[in-house]
């Protein structure tokens, strides 16, 4: 993942992968989701993470996992 997105150190909850510039762990953003949260939901309990630094984890992740994804 592009670290300009994701920051890991161990200085910030032991190294778990947060969005950059933010405490936010990056796995809330899948917990909400799997628990059918809507994105909106997400960003409004966490307004450190803005839409777009959430829509551009969120397409990183895709194109990690399915290498010939597009952007939407």
């Amino acid at each position: 993942m592009n670290s300009s997105l994701i920051t890991v150190d161990s200085e910030i909850h032991s190294g778990t992968p947060v969005f950059a510039g933010t405490r936010v762990p990056v796995k809330t953003l899948f917990d909400h989701l799997e628990a059918g949260d809507s994105l909106e939901i997400f960003l409004g309990d966490f307004p450190s993470v803005s839409r777009q630094h959430a829509v551009a984890v969120l397409e990183r992740a895709r194109a990690a996992l399915i290498p010939d994804a597009h952007p939407a």
